[in-house]
């Protein structure tokens, strides 16, 4: 149990943390790592999805920072429509295997951490 919470669970809210950067820009990029950081020790599937939405995260901040340079080009603005999209779906997709026990690696992530 974390924090009374099995573990499926608590990588379920790892993953849908991500969402908050919506609401808030930044904290969907820092509640995920420090709900990582704090219990990755713990259990080891919690490390595992904390890898995952790690990896995303780092893999969508570079997609967006070349998005926005292909802006002068005329592509950026729709590739970011679709990182934008990608960055609501994908974790709501993880989300919902970690809570039934799956660990999906989301698409065009890059592995920075294995």
């Amino acid at each position: 149990m974390i924090f009374g919470m099995k573990p499926t669970t608590y990588c379920m809210l790892l993953h849908l943390s991500q969402l908050l950067v919506f609401l808030i820009p930044g904290l969907g990029v820092v509640a995920p790592v420090i709900l990582w950081a704090i219990n990755k020790d713990k259990d080891s599937l919690v490390d595992r999805h904390g890898k995952i939405v790690m990896n995303w995260i780092l893999s969508w901040i570079i997609y967006v920072a070349v998005s926005v340079i292909l802006i002068f080009f005329g592509i950026g603005v729709i590739l970011l429509s679709v990182l934008s999209i990608l960055g609501i779906v994908f974790p709501i997709i993880g989300g919902v295997k970690a809570n039934d026990g799956i660990e999906w690696k989301y698409p065009l992530c890059i592995p920075f951490f294995k």
